[in-house]
């Protein structure tokens, strides 16, 4: 019986030893990817700032097709955004708050069912073959020790939606005649 109350000690020093040092990660994080398309920064900006053409090339929305979506605000730009609510992939809300066209259109999103919010920015630039497309996200974890755990694999985890996301993005764009 004794190895009993040894083993429920060593668990609950584990997970005081895990709460601290969550305590003491960071409370932001940044990830941030890119791709280059080949068409001007004209022709790649609706495809970013119309969040209805978001459903051709968004990550999250090729995962679960049956995302229930409500758009809000405008059409385009700075006020445009919409509501998500997945099954699989969760829900929440994105709303674009600045937009300065073709080069930066800057969001808001907030993810209801882990009470986290994040900014974010699309930034094209032009460059050698046409334009470099920037996807940037920048998170609070705020104070729970968890989310600052899960903040360690952000770049990981949600870099690699960018990464998918922008490879789609190019495609869509790409595959338009030029105008």
């Amino acid at each position: 019986m004794r190895w009993l109350f040894n083993l429920v000690k060593a668990v609950l020093a584990l997970l005081i030893v895990l709460v601290v040092v969550g305590f003491l990660l960071p409370d932001h994080r940044h990830v941030e990817r890119s791709v280059e398309v080949r068409a001007a920064p004209a022709q790649v900006w609706p495809w970013i700032a119309e969040p209805r053409r978001w459903s051709a090339w968004s990550p999250w929305l090729a995962r679960d097709p049956q995302t229930r979506l409500e758009y809000e605000g405008p059409l385009s730009g700075a006020g445009a955004g919409w509501r998500w609510a997945s099954d699989s992939q969760g829900s929440g809300h994105m709303r674009f708050v600045a937009a300065e066209p073709p080069q930066t259109l800057r969001y808001e999103m907030t993810f209801d069912d882990m009470g986290m919010q994040a900014t974010g920015a699309f930034v094209l630039s032009p460059a050698a073959d046409g334009t470099k497309v920037v996807w940037q996200m920048e998170a609070a974890l705020g104070r729970n020790p968890l989310a600052r755990w899960f903040g360690l694999a952000m770049d990981y985890v949600v870099g690699a939606d960018f990464e998918a996301g922008l490879g789609r993005l190019a495609a869509q764009v790409q595959a338009q005649p030029a105008r």
